[in-house]
C-alpha cells in the first residue's frame, strides 16, 4: 500500500525529479525525436513489462519518440508530477487517480496495465490465516492509510469479523518476508510479485484476493495515466505512446520468457528466477477477459469512486466517465 502512502504527499510542492532514468535505445542524429517522460510508481517490476518491451523492440523510436522512464523518490506523488507537467504519464491506481481528482488534480488514465485486481492479503502459513475471520486477534501489517484501512474493515464486516481485534502494526518496509517473520502476521501483497516469490522460493503462504472478498475493490491497479492539458495539447503524441506500449504488452502475452529478459537487462538487480515466473503467470493477466489490452469499463471506475464516497473517504465523489480513456488504445 505505499501507493497510497505518496498520495499524501501528492501536493507538496514539486521541484524536480529524482530517480534514474534510462534513454530509448537506437535514436540517430538524423531523427528528430519527440522526448516523453514516464514516471514509475515504484522500482521496475513485471508490472511494467510491456514498457521495456517497447524500448528494447524499438516500438517507441518507430514512431518518433525518445521515451525516459524515471522512478519517483520516495517523498514524490506521482500524480502531482503529471499534473504539473513535470512527466508527460505516469504509473497509477485506480484509487489514486480517484483521490486526485476528487480533489481537483486533473489527471485521466489512459490504459489499465492489468484488467483485475490481483493484490491479496497474505499471510506465513504457520499463521494459520485461511479466511477472513482469522484476521482476528492478529498483526497487520498497515502502511497508515485511511483507505486501506477502510478498506479491511469492510471485508471482514461483511466476513462477520470484529475489525477491533486486529492489531494494526506501522510498517514501512515493503518485503514482504521479512515483515511477516519480524512485524506482522498478514499484509496486503501483490501476487505477481510476492506469491510467486513464495513459491518460487518454496516457502508456504495462505492469500486471499481482494477481488473475490468484495466486488467493489475488484478496480485497475496499476494504469497509465496522463494531465488533462497534455491530452489537449499533445493527443497525437500520447496516441503514438500508447501505440507502442500496447504493442509491448502484446508481445509480454505472447513471448513472457523473453519479455522478461528485456526487463532483468533494464533492471539487473531483481531476482531473475521471480522475473521469469512473475511474467508468466502475468502473461494471462495483463489482458485477461478484456477484448484488448488497456481496456476500462466505466462501472468499474464508478463503483469504487462510489464506496470511497459512500464511506467519506473522498469528499467530492468524481464523474467517472472522465477519469479514463479508451480513446488512445489501438
Amino acid at each position: 500500500m505505499k501507493k497510497i502512502i505518496s498520495l499524501i504527499s501528492m501536493f507538496l510542492a514539486i521541484n524536480m525529479l529524482v530517480g534514474c532514468g534510462t534513454d530509448d535505445k537506437g535514436k540517430t542524429s538524423k531523427e528528430k525525436m519527440e522526448k516523453v517522460t514516464l514516471m514509475l510508481d515504484w522500482f521496475p517490476n513485471t508490472n511494467h513489462t510491456g514498457i521495456y518491451v517497447a524500448k528494447e523492440k524499438g516500438y517507441f523510436r518507430e514512431l518518433g519518440l525518445d521515451v525516459e522512464i524515471v522512478q519517483p523518490g520516495e517523498s514524490i506523488g506521482v500524480e502531482q508530477v503529471v499534473a504539473s507537467n513535470k512527466a508527460d504519464f505516469g504509473i497509477g491506481y485506480q484509487e489514486g487517480i480517484t483521490l486526485a481528482r476528487s480533489e481537483g488534480v486533473p489527471v485521466v488514465s489512459v490504459a489499465a496495465v492489468i484488467q483485475h485486481n490481483t493484490s491479496a492479503f497474505a499471510s506465513l502459513d504457520k499463521s494459520n490465516i485461511t479466511n477472513v475471520k482469522g484476521f482476528e486477534n492478529k498483526r497487520y501489517a498497515t502502511f497508515g492509510s485511511p483507505i486501506e484501512q477502510a478498506m479491511l474493515k469492510e471485508i471482514m464486516s461483511k466476513n462477520k469479523a470484529d475489525f477491533s481485534k486486529v492489531s494494526l502494526v506501522q510498517s514501512g518496509a515493503s518485503d514482504f518476508f521479512k515483515t511477516m517473520e519480524r512485524d506482522a502476521d498478514f499484509m496486503w501483497v501483490y501476487y505477481g510479485w510476492d506469491i510467486v516469490a513464495a513459491k518460487k522460493n518454496n516457502i508456504d503462504v495462505n492469500y486471499l484476493m481482494l477481488k473475490d472478498l468484495d466486488v467493489n475493490f475488484d478496480y485497475y491497479t496499476p494504469v497509465i495515466f496522463t494531465s488533462e492539458t497534455y491530452l489537449k495539447d499533445k493527443k497525437n503524441t500520447a496516441k503514438k505512446f500508447i501505440e507502442a506500449v500496447a504493442k509491448g504488452y502484446e508481445y509480454s502475452i505472447t513471448n513472457p520468457d523473453e519479455s522478461a529478459e528485456f526487463l532483468i537487462k533494464n533492471a539487473p538487480e531483481l531476482d531473475k528466477e521471480i522475473v521469469i515466473e512473475s511474467q508468466k503467470w502475468l502473461a494471462n493477466q495483463y489482458k485477461a477477459d478484456a477484448s484488448r489490452w488497456g481496456e476500462q469499463k466505466v462501472e468499474t471506475w464508478k463503483r469504487y469512486a462510489d464506496w470511497l464516497y459512500n464511506n467519506k473517504l473522498i469528499n467530492n465523489n468524481i464523474e467517472a466517465d472522465k477519469a479514463f480513456t479508451n480513446a488512445l488504445l489501438p
